[in-house]
């Protein structure tokens, strides 16, 4: 019986992890049909760091209320998608979330670290994610992902005018 119970179990979880893979992304915004200068600062953060495996900007997009959606990325096919409710604190309090993925089945060894992206003005106008790689053994520790996000975000404030200006046409 318990066999029988454990089979069952790991059919309905491998069941679960199918559907969930499946599951269309869910999106709540359309970019427009111009790259933007938020899309092309995670450009060139992508180009210039070797060691991140993405980068997204979640925030509300002008003239929006209360709609939180991820407006730039290194995964295009993901702009527009509904933000998760991590990205929402972040964008709402100014946390900054540490996330090392422990007990994560992830195809490739990540950290993440979400924080507030600011302005030339230092005002926070959304969150930006790093997912570093993170292979084993790598020796980093939590204050080094934390140090270099921050540097990473921080090189970015002085080309980011205000809030409207990550959905102007890049140039």
């Amino acid at each position: 019986m318990k066999a029988l119970r454990l089979v069952f179990l790991l059919a309905l979880s491998t069941l679960a992890a199918v559907a969930s893979a499946a599951a269309p992304v869910e999106k709540n915004w359309t970019a427009p049909a111009h790259k933007i200068k938020a899309q092309s600062l995670v450009d060139q953060l992508m180009a210039a760091n070797s060691g991140l495996l993405s980068v997204t900007f979640h925030g509300t997009p002008p003239g929006a209320s209360k709609l939180y959606t991820m407006f730039a990325g290194s995964w295009p096919d993901r702009i527009g998608k509904v933000s998760a409710a991590d990205d929402v604190m972040v964008i709402e309090s100014g946390f900054t979330i540490i996330d090392p993925r422990w007990n994560k089945q992830d195809p490739e060894p990540k950290f993440l670290v979400l924080v507030p992206l600011r302005d030339a003005k230092a005002k926070n106008v959304g969150c930006i994610v790093f997912a570093f790689k993170n292979p084993a053994g790598s020796g980093k520790t939590e204050q080094s992902f934390l140090r270099e996000a921050n540097a990473l975000r921080d090189g970015l404030q002085a080309q980011i005018a205000d809030h409207a200006a990550l959905f102007q046409p890049a140039s």
